[in-house]
């Protein structure tokens, strides 16, 4: 008759690791959001204030340029881009179906903001509105019409932005939240009263405990 062992059979080093494993790749994926959140609405915001199409005008049987920059044309992706970076910080303040909402608008931000770049790579309604106020002809159109390469930029800083996002849905779970270490440190340990100092007359001693939140008056 066979005997049963009692002692438990320890487990393969790499099944040990696999949960220290998953803490590197939660950082790295924390520092790409950060990262391509960051810089897709910097280039989001400094593409917008480019040119993005130019023309000529007549005016008294001349030209004249006409140029429009990507504010005047959409102000979309500018908008989405704010709230892109508001939702990236926010992300760390809330957690459980909060951070997945978050992410959620993170994401939406630029998607929203690569398609309305997009859009307006083609767009000349702001150009033939800046040639109908400089000729005083409301039926004025631009000639000559060209597009620059800004719009496309502007659309990719928007996409970073969705990858951040999408990072954040996909992995947003295991990031920390803003302000969990303190909550954690100054949360007393159940079963154990908080630790008190003894109160002192010394002023320094006062202070200090007034910094550590403590009532020095109490003498209990």
């Amino acid at each position: 008759m066979g005997y049963v062992s009692a002692v438990p059979v320890p487990q393969p080093r790499a099944a040990r690791a696999g949960g220290a494993a998953a803490a590197p790749g939660g950082r790295r994926s924390l520092a790409a959001a950060l990262l391509l959140g960051a810089l897709g609405a910097t280039v989001v915001l400094l593409s917008a204030g480019q040119i993005w199409a130019q023309g000529t005008a007549s005016v008294g049987g001349g030209t004249v340029p006409v140029e429009a920059d990507g504010g005047a044309v959409t102000g979309v992706p500018t908008a989405l881009a704010i709230v892109g970076l508001a939702a990236l910080v926010a992300v760390f303040a809330v957690r459980r179906a909060g951070r997945t909402l978050v992410s959620g608008l993170l994401a939406l931000s630029g998607a929203g903001a690569a398609a309305a770049a997009f859009l307006g790579a083609s767009d000349s309604d702001a150009l033939d509105a800046e040639a109908a106020r400089i000729s005083g002809d409301t039926a004025a159109t631009v000639a000559g019409l060209t597009h620059t390469a800004w719009p496309y930029v502007t659309a990719g800083g928007a996409l970073l932005i969705l990858i951040a996002g999408l990072l954040a849905l996909r992995y947003g779970t295991s990031w920390p939240a803003m302000g969990g270490r303190y909550e954690r440190a100054a949360a007393p340990r159940a079963g154990r009263p908080a630790p008190r100092t003894a109160a002192t007359d010394r002023p320094e001693d006062l202070w200090k405990a007034l910094d550590r939140g403590e009532d020095p008056t109490d003498k209990d």
